[in-house]
């Protein structure tokens, strides 16, 4: 095992070798999830969709969908109609009911029974204040609660950029009572509050804050409950943080800093005048994590220490990743942006 020091050094350049699951008119499978069973996975997409994949002879299949109103929800990426069709992002399996719970960018929190169909919304808001990008969860089932993100209460999004651009840091860290489905806020103040995983001891919860670049843990339990610190500094911007059976972390970067990302994220009125100039969507990406498309995931030790970095610097297979899900001696990951999943082989 390597142990990697803080300018991580030494990562594995080995994730081109992963196996490709193409998905057949669809885009952007985020997270990845198992059912009880350990069937799947279950992917969100683009279009709103919930997808099962149901191995090779079947492929993927539908599974749920977090709106009712789909009559214009046919093409595979259309982010101006997100806040129609919906865009499934953080999934988790209740692995005592087999309900599926769903963060929805645009309709918050929401659940699905083990057999699919519509999602029921849950809660939209917490102290008064609607949510405008859920994002990610994890389920505490000793508990009953839930922990999610809220990215942003002033972008949503398909406004990604600027929230990240402009120093945007609204986002929040929440709890939800399934027995009394009450909301509590834990952390306001995050910068692009993305990934949540709770730890195996569930004595502290961790939540990425992508403009950062870093992990943040909020302890739940013990002396320093209610507060937090740094988990760990990150070489990129993390996206969905995942506990292994161990214990263990892994998190997907959705891309390294570029050249120019340091100098423009620490001052904020450089951000906001990139926004008002002339750029696409693609031009401010560069700019943000370079030329280059590549992929990297990091596994951290429960103390936050890097026990391992995998990747594929030339993005040759995977690219933009944004969740690994360790699971039987393989790697699942997903992306926001590509058409595919990869499996790796650990």
């Amino acid at each position: 095992m390597l142990v990697f020091h803080v300018n991580h050094k030494g990562a594995y350049d080995q994730l081109h070798t992963s196996h490709l699951v193409h998905l057949t008119g669809a885009v952007g499978p985020e997270s990845l999830v198992f059912d009880p069973a350990g069937k799947g996975p279950y992917t969100g997409v683009a279009d709103g969709r919930i997808l099962k994949w149901s191995g090779d002879e079947l492929g993927w299949i539908d599974f749920a969908v977090t709106s009712s109103q789909r009559k214009e929800c046919t093409r595979a990426f259309a982010p101006e109609m997100e806040h129609v069709c919906g865009r499934p992002l953080g999934l988790r399996f209740d692995h005592q009911t087999g309900d599926l719970f769903i963060a929805d960018a645009y309709h918050g929190l929401q659940v699905v029974g083990p057999d699919g169909g519509l999602a029921t919304p849950l809660v939209i808001e917490a102290e008064g204040e609607p949510f405008h990008f859920t994002n990610d969860m994890d389920i505490d089932d000793v508990e009953n609660v839930i922990y999610f993100t809220d990215t942003s209460t002033s972008f949503q999004r398909r406004q990604f950029m600027h929230s990240i651009l402009s120093g945007d840091r609204t986002g929040r860290l929440m709890k939800y009572n399934k027995s009394t489905k009450e909301v509590t806020v834990l952390l306001r103040g995050l910068a692009f509050a993305n990934g949540v995983a709770l730890s195996k001891d569930r004595s502290f919860v961790l939540v990425a804050e992508t403009t950062t670049c870093r992990i943040l843990r909020f302890w739940l339990q013990g002396p320093k409950a209610g507060h937090f610190e740094v988990f760990a500094e990150l070489p990129g911007f993390p996206d969905n943080v995942r506990r292994n059976a161990k214990g263990e972390f892994w998190v997907a970067l959705h891309a390294k800093r570029g050249l120019f990302a340091k100098y423009i994220l620490s001052k904020s009125w450089v951000g906001n005048a990139l926004l008002k100039l002339p750029l696409s969507f693609k031009q401010l990406h560069v700019l943000l994590v370079g030329g280059k498309p590549h992929a990297t995931a990091i596994r951290l030790s429960e103390e936050g220490k890097f026990l391992e970095i995998l990747e594929d610097s030339e993005g040759k297979a995977l690219r933009f990743i944004s969740e690994v899900e360790e699971k039987d001696g393989k790697l699942w990951i997903g992306s926001v942006m590509m058409p595919f999943m990869g499996i790796y082989h650990l």
